[in-house]
């Protein structure tokens, strides 16, 4: 796991088609996620999640963050993932997301963090079109690393919803 220490934040993406730059990965199920540094703020160990009632089922509560109240979505349930007891590796992100006008921070449960990657635009396409009503603008893109394929996400347009505007409030 990484340490906010390390997330060096020079050169992240710049919002063009091409989203190069660097990006924190994680783990979430069986797949490999990535967010632009610039939207983390820190990197915790898990801790105790405060349940708040009627909330939507991804959110898993509030966290007292050095006097400072974090709502956190646990990003399995938000991806329709079954749940999964915590582990030694899973962690809290915490990122500034935008709620309508104003930037709210909040944590993002996650399987584990991976590492840090400079991706260049030649490692990074535009995500498919899936047709229907599949809704894929959660996507920055896909990056093509090592034979492998990492989701790129859009963590303003995953966090789109009622959870976000209800605890932005």
């Amino acid at each position: 796991m990484h340490t906010t220490a390390e997330l060096i934040v020079d050169g992240a993406g710049t919002g063009t088609a091409t989203q190069a730059g660097k990006y924190l990965t994680f783990v979430t199920g069986a797949e490999e996620y990535g967010l632009p540094v610039l939207k983390v703020r820190e990197i915790i160990k898990m801790m105790e999640i405060t349940t708040v009632p009627q909330a939507p089922p991804c959110v898993r509560g509030v966290i007292n963050l050095r006097g400072k109240v974090i709502p956190v979505t646990d990003l399995r349930l938000k991806f329709g993932l079954p749940p999964q007891d915590a582990t030694d590796q899973t962690c809290i992100i915490v990122v500034e997301v935008a709620a309508g006008s104003r930037k709210t921070m909040m944590g993002l449960l996650v399987d584990g963090v991976s590492e840090v990657l400079n991706l260049q635009a030649k490692e990074i396409e535009e995500p498919p079109a899936f047709g229907g009503s599949m809704r894929m603008d959660y996507m920055r893109g896909l990056a093509k690393i090592k034979g492998t394929v990492k989701i790129l996400l859009d963590i303003d347009r995953v966090m789109i919803g009622g959870e976000v505007d209800g605890l932005a409030a």
